[in-house]
């Protein structure tokens, strides 16, 4: 049986960083990440396209917890000990230096995740911590004063178990076993799945808009991505994350609403075009998006409200205008399944917030069990924020053990 003081379940992001600022904050802890597959940190190679969105730059904890369907509460207190400022100067002293993008987001100047792997592998090296590999978790049982974890190789023993093995549902299984309550997962960041004639050939379309759940509260508003299967971009996902438990329930099958022209309202574009109609009547109205988006989108929605291709400003009728403006800011599709939002699969769902001190990231049922990263019911839009979460965690759990 191998023995240690800390013994951390899961090789990705959380469970690196743990183990690295336990061990920087006390060297003489003996240490070791248990990861089931060949692989450390392939989440991490993935993220952001392969160039691995560190962190978003919300520099203030009160804002920066807003970006968070589920946690927005439990992590207001973690932030203000370690948030996205930390995370900068954290990955500055290691040696890894972030930019930022016009949209918040922070990626390594490198813009390869390979920069944060390294990064970490050099840092456990450094710290003498034992990475081992294809340890698959079996049993995990309560000793007199330590914990024993049984894998498919062998047989350890610590005083203190940190848990971040993301959303692996045999985890969270074992935690139910041992006392835990889990909160069922659904799938948070995803696609909508839409076939429409109004879209069908505009993949790769983009515009600013405001889209809502019909017959819900959620809405959300920013660029909206055409795709070849329906719906993406960072308003959709947004909407994704923030209705996950309403939408699984609807089986991801319901209706939205969407405004293409984000703020207006009928009545306002209906005067706009109206004044269009005045000061162009020669010209044919399919021919020049008077929006901002593009031309492709302004054709198909002209087409949409039954006015033909050569007809001119001066001969819209009034209910041609009533039905153009209500197709700019009311266009309603029917969804119809969901797709995954690239690889980076995350869940609405996990551990109890309730069971978890959110001072030391200690479990309330387990004594000398500790949490870090998508194991908890924490999870956030896209942009950086999930992985804020993990280092997060990763950071007060480490102090709190060390």
């Amino acid at each position: 049986m191998k023995t240690y003081d800390i013994l951390i379940l899961g090789g990705g992001a959380a469970g690196f960083f743990t183990a690295i600022n336990v061990a920087e904050a006390n060297p003489r802890l003996k240490i070791a990440i248990l990861e089931r597959g060949k692989d450390v940190l392939t989440k991490v190679r993935i993220s952001g396209g392969g160039r691995c969105n560190v962190t978003h730059a919300c520099f203030d904890p009160d804002e920066l917890v807003k970006f968070y369907p589920r946690g927005e509460k439990e992590l207001r207190g973690p932030f203000h000990t370690f948030a996205s400022g930390d995370t900068i100067e954290w990955f500055e002293r290691h040696g890894v230096e972030l930019k930022i993008e016009e949209d918040g987001r922070m990626f390594p100047v490198s813009d390869s995740s390979q920069t944060i792997i390294e990064c970490f592998l050099e840092a456990t090296k450094k710290c003498k911590i034992d990475v081992l590999t294809t340890q698959s978790v079996q049993s995990v049982y309560q000793g007199e004063n330590h914990w024993k974890v049984d894998t498919n190789q062998e047989q350890f023993s610590c005083q203190k178990l940190v848990f971040a093995t993301g959303s692996n549902p045999k985890m969270w299984e074992l935690l139910q076993g041992l006392g835990h309550s889990i909160v069922e997962p659904v799938p948070s960041l995803f696609t909508f799945n839409i076939k429409d004639n109004r879209i069908k050939n505009l993949p790769g379309v983009s515009a600013l808009a405001s889209v809502n759940v019909n017959g819900t509260k959620f809405e959300s508003a920013g660029p909206l991505l055409i795709t070849h299967w329906g719906m993406s971009g960072p308003a959709i996902l947004k909407l994704s994350a923030w209705g996950a438990r309403i939408l699984a329930q609807k089986n991801y099958q319901f209706g939205i609403t969407v405004n293409w022209l984000h703020t207006s309202d009928a009545e306002e574009a209906e005067q706009i075009l109206r004044d269009i109609k005045q000061n162009q009547p020669k010209k044919a109205v399919v021919s020049k998006s008077p929006f901002d988006f593009p031309n492709r989108l302004w054709e198909s929605l002209v087409t949409a409200s039954g006015i033909p291709s050569e007809q001119k400003w001066a001969d819209l009728s009034k209910t041609q205008l009533q039905k153009l403006s209500t197709e700019l800011t009311q266009s309603k599709f029917n969804v119809n399944g969901k797709s995954t939002f690239k690889e980076e699969f995350v869940t609405a769902g996990g551990i109890d917030l309730k069971e978890v001190n959110f001072k030391t990231m200690e479990s309330k049922v387990l004594p000398n069990v500790y949490f870090s990263g998508e194991i908890l019911n924490i999870d956030a839009i896209t942009g950086g924020f999930n992985f804020q979460n993990a280092w997060t965690g990763a950071f007060i759990l480490a102090r709190s053990i060390s």
